[in-house]
């Protein structure tokens, strides 16, 4: 029999409760990556990012600047140039999202597999 859980295993006192684990939600990622070689605009991101509305696209971006992970720089222009740029902290997501992307090209086809079966069952 195994053991009880423990009842404070995720308690909200723990530092690891208001980690911003960015890189699990579904633009978060993609958005890191197109950051990579410098800073872009929100139209640049718009083109690889396919299916992000951009409001959700503005949301996460707002997400990211809160967590530190980007900057957002407003120019004084006209018309108006707004560029996001990956912060040092944000720069150190390329080795988990490496990982990650490495587990998923390693396992993708199980969970694709999986997810078939799990469907035909229904």
């Amino acid at each position: 029999m195994l053991e009880p859980l423990d009842p404070d295993l995720f308690d909200p006192a723990c530092p690891s409760s208001v980690t911003p684990f960015r890189i699990g939600d579904k633009w978060s990622g993609m958005i890191i990556i197109c950051l990579e070689d410098g800073p872009r605009r929100f139209s640049e991101l718009q083109g690889p990012i396919k299916g992000v509305t951009p409001k959700v696209l503005t949301q996460t971006l707002r997400a990211l600047e809160r967590d530190g992970m980007i900057t957002r720089t407003a120019y004084p222009e006209i018309p108006p140039r707004v560029e996001y740029e990956l912060t040092p902290l944000g720069r150190t997501l390329f080795e988990p999202i490496a990982a990650c992307r490495e587990w998923a090209a390693k396992y993708l086809p199980e969970v694709m597999a999986a997810r078939e079966g799990f469907e035909a069952a229904d």
